[in-house]
């Protein structure tokens, strides 16, 4: 069923094609960027940085998060299709989609976490726990996955 993937007119054209492929993962390094860039400003801002934002604000850089991560999805299954045997067989690849499904997940919990305190936080001027929880959480959910697709084209 694999092979099967590997052999759609699609999947050929992102493999043999001049576009396809520079395409595809300028649609995910894109994607990568928006994520992890945004989930580390808004970390960075629950730990005490970027003072000026104030946290109720923060709400607004998620529907920008979620476009990124569709970019990314779409995309990584672009260049998943062009060899997707190869990818299943190595480590890395389960790595790190194991790791992009946890770090959607934690997100979302994330997400709904400051939509619910961050006025409280705001009157407070002091971040809960569970928020620092989750700040750090979705940092290292999505430094993992960075590490881990980088090592995907090596290894």
């Amino acid at each position: 069923m694999l092979q099967s993937l590997a052999q759609t007119p699609y999947a050929e054209w992102v493999r043999e094609s001049l576009w396809g492929w520079p395409l595809a993962l300028t649609f995910h390094a894109f994607g990568t960027a928006a994520v992890i860039g945004l989930i580390f400003i808004i970390s960075l801002r629950l730990l005490g940085l970027f003072r000026t934002i104030p946290y109720t604000s923060l709400n607004r850089l998620f529907p920008v998060i979620w476009i990124g991560v569709v970019c990314q999805v779409l995309s990584g299954f672009s260049l998943w299709m062009t060899k997707p045997d190869q990818y299943i067989g190595a480590g890395m690849f389960v790595s790190k989609f194991t790791f992009v499904i946890i770090g959607i997940v934690v997100t979302a919990f994330f997400q709904n976490t400051i939509k619910r305190e961050a006025a409280a936080w705001e009157a407070k001027g002091a971040v809960s726990s569970r928020g620092v929880i989750f700040a750090a959480a979705a940092v290292l959910v999505w430094a993992a996955v960075l590490v881990t697709g980088r090592l995907t084209a090596y290894l």
